[in-house]
């Protein structure tokens, strides 16, 4: 069975951001994203989508948000072949500059191991943190969209409005379906 929606965006969220930042991504997307906390939900959805745009905060010193953490070994046992999936991570990069984005990096690597096609990674120009896993090997770019809602929560929206039109393209999908 498949889901009317196009979209399958997963997050999970302790202090909110981001799963503020998964609503915008709904209301910029409208009718093609259906949103899933996995604190609530699992994964076991993710199965239901073959396009899909995953939300991961980075916590303390580069750490795994709990709730990502309990899901992680159900995600590894999943097949990702043919699914492409796009990433959004929350961190902050004054506070934690040494671990700016890790949660998103360790995503990219678990996706990537189970066969997933990882798309639009995003700049590191704008941005100042002294390390990251979440780092392109040419350590041009991110792996996915790199918000920080601590330091920059002024430009998240404009971050969005750039990076949303790229993932609907591949996608192969019209945004605002």
């Amino acid at each position: 069975m498949t889901n009317a929606k196009q979209i399958g965006l997963f997050y999970a969220s302790t202090t909110g951001n981001t799963e503020d930042v998964a609503q915008l991504i709904a209301e910029r997307l409208e009718s093609l994203v259906q949103l899933h906390d996995i604190a609530v939900e699992g994964v076991a959805a993710m199965q239901q989508y073959s396009l899909m745009i995953m939300g991961i905060p980075t916590w303390d010193y580069g750490e795994l948000q709990e709730d990502w953490q309990e899901c992680w070994q159900a995600i590894a046992e999943q097949d990702f072949v043919g699914k492409r999936v796009a990433l959004f991570g929350l961190g902050d990069q004054m506070g934690y500059g040494e671990w700016f984005q890790d949660a998103m990096g360790e995503l990219h690597q678990l996706l990537t191991s189970i066969g997933a096609t990882l798309v639009v990674p995003w700049p590191v120009d704008g941005y100042s943190f002294e390390a990251s896993r979440a780092l392109t090997d040419d350590e041009q770019y991110f792996v996915g969209l790199a918000l920080d809602e601590d330091g920059q929560h002024g430009v998240t929206e404009e971050r969005l409005d750039l990076w949303l039109p790229q993932v609907c393209q591949a996608f192969d999908l019209q945004q605002g379906g």
